[in-house]
């Protein structure tokens, strides 16, 4: 009998409900870290409203961190080598390596 429960081969399936599919807008990112995480809020700033919703939260370990920021950092640049360089005027006039459109303070875990 076949166990669905149990990846075969090694291979993990994974589960893309729709709701999740729907996926969340989000035109903020607020970054924070401990020593045992790191926590990425992502908020949808949206003109005159006096509150910023934060529309998910994810929670990661150090190391999957990391493996995360290599990751976009591989997917920044095939994007960039297909469509062209992502222009960052905020980052060319501070020339710091962090955006903050928005004037948000920094998040301190």
């Amino acid at each position: 009998m076949e166990d669905k429960n149990n990846p075969q081969d090694g291979q993990l399936q994974i589960e893309l409900t729709p709701e999740v599919a729907m996926g969340n807008y989000a035109n903020l990112a607020i970054l924070s870290h401990s020593h045992a995480e790191f926590i990425a809020d992502f908020v949808r700033v949206l003109p005159g409203m006096p509150k910023a919703p934060v529309v998910a939260r994810i929670m990661l370990a150090p190391e999957n961190a990391k493996r995360l920021l290599a990751a976009l950092q591989d997917n920044v640049q095939k994007y960039e080598a297909q469509f062209g360089p992502i222009e960052l005027p905020e980052l060319a006039q501070a020339g710091s390596k962090t955006a903050n459109p928005f004037g948000v303070p920094q998040g301190n875990a």
